[in-house]
């Protein structure tokens, strides 16, 4: 039988810092958030499901 492990690393900062984020990281996350949010565009959502159903053959 395979077990899973979870394995944890926690981010180093970097050598003297203070570990605190940059003033611009948390623009940069809401503006990836947003953008990972959007809907995929309907003929690339069409072309997926086209590759789905060519590879069940």
């Amino acid at each position: 039988m395979v077990r899973e492990q979870t394995i944890t690393v926690e981010p180093k900062g970097r050598p003297g810092g203070n570990g605190r984020k940059p003033e611009w990281a948390q623009g940069l996350k809401k503006l990836y958030d947003s953008v990972v949010e959007e809907p995929l565009p309907d003929d690339l959502t069409a072309l997926l499901a086209r590759l789905d159903d060519e590879g069940k053959k």
